[in-house]
This record gives structure tokens, C-alpha cells and sequence, in this order.
């Protein structure tokens, strides 16, 4: 099984990130931002890996530091779990429609973090979650999971269908490209050698 646990502790927030890659698609959630915790159950159950996450974060002040540290954190997390990435597929993309809206996700766990995201939000909050904290959470996770993602939003009016369809398609894309692929086993997914 492919299992870590990362613990990250600031002057702004203390996070414990657990992840069950081959798990069964269960989430635990106490972080202080509701909205997040829902959108952290969607990776969880479409990346059919299993999460527990807690943060004790400075959201008196806002969900700032919080929504971006579980983001490192989660990243750090992954990254560990997935080890020497022998075997894996390495590529994976979803696209997932909520309604109206619908997103595409396109990852690579090439090394090389980088993030391009085209996700026009129609609003800015989503009840209290500032819609600017989604770029803030996958900046930090491709920083720290040292990926590739590009995100984009193809249409789509309700803000939470947005965000919502970007993170069911997150997970899913996850999912694929963490898979261990039979012929690919004890070999690097790359003409490197080296990821």
C-alpha cells in the first residue's frame, strides 16, 4: 500500500495530512473551512485514495493560510506516497460536468511543478470561501507534489458547480495517473530515466 503521513507546522496553521493511495475513496475532514473539507471529499472519493486531514489554522484572520498549507501539505504527501514513481501511468485527465458547468484536469507527475488554470469564477464567494483560494490551493500542492497541472473550467454560471467540477475532475485525473500500470512494472515512466 501506498501510505504517508506529513505534518507541517507554521505560526499560521498546524496540518497533519494522512493518504492511502490504493485506498477506498474515504475522506476525514476537520480543517475549520467547510467548503474546502467538501471539495477535499471529492478528490478523496474520485481519486478512490483515502484522506485524513486536520489543520488547526489562523482562519480568525481569513481561510488564507489554511486552504494554501493544506494544498503544500497535501502535495508533500502525495509526493511521499507515490515514492520512486516506478510503474505508475504517470499522465492522467478527467473531464467532469456538474450541470451546467464543466471542467477539464490534465496532470503529469513529470517533476516540474507548474500550473496553468482557466477557471473564469462568476463570483467571488462561494458563502464565506473566497473563490481566489482554489488557485491558492493547487499552487501549493503542484509546488510541493512536483507537477504538472493544467485546470480549466469550459463553462459553466454557478460558481460552486465550477469549483466543484474542478475538484470531482482533480481526483479523477489523480487516479489515473497514480495507477500502476502492469507493463510498466519496476520502470520509469519516462526516457530520462529519472522523474
Amino acid at each position: 500500500m501506498r501510505k504517508a503521513c506529513v505534518k507541517r507546522d507554521t505560526l499560521e496553521t498546524k496540518i497533519t495530512v494522512s493518504v492511502n493511495l490504493d485506498g477506498d475513496g474515504c475522506g476525514k475532514f476537520d480543517t475549520g473551512v467547510p467548503f474546502l473539507e467538501h471539495m477535499l471529499d471529492q478528490i478523496a472519493r474520485h481519486g478512490m485514495m483515502d484522506l485524513d486531514i486536520t489543520c488547526d489554522g489562523d482562519i480568525h484572520i481569513d481561510d488564507h493560510h489554511t486552504v494554501e498549507d493544506i494544498g503544500i501539505t497535501l502535495g508533500k504527501a502525495i509526493a511521499e506516497a507515490v515514492g520512486d514513481k516506478k510503474g505508475i501511468t504517470r499522465y492522467g485527465h478527467a473531464y467532469v460536468p456538474l450541470d451546467e458547468a464543466l471542467s477539464r484536469v490534465v496532470v503529469d507527475f513529470s517533476g516540474r511543478p507548474g500550473l496553468i488554470m482557466e477557471v473564469p469564477f462568476t463570483q467571488k464567494r462561494i458563502g464565506s470561501f473566497d473563490t481566489e483560494l482554489v488557485y491558492e490551493f493547487f499552487q501549493g500542492f503542484v509546488n510541493h507534489a512536483l507537477v504538472t497541472l493544467h485546470i480549466d473550467c469550459l463553462r459553466g454560471h454557478n460558481a460552486h458547480h465550477q469549483v466543484e467540477t474542478v475538484f470531482k475532475a482533480f481526483g479523477r485525473a489523480l487516479r489515473m495517473a497514480l495507477a500502476l500500470d502492469p507493463r510498466m512494472a519496476g520502470t520509469m515512466p519516462s526516457t530520462k530515466g529519472v522523474l
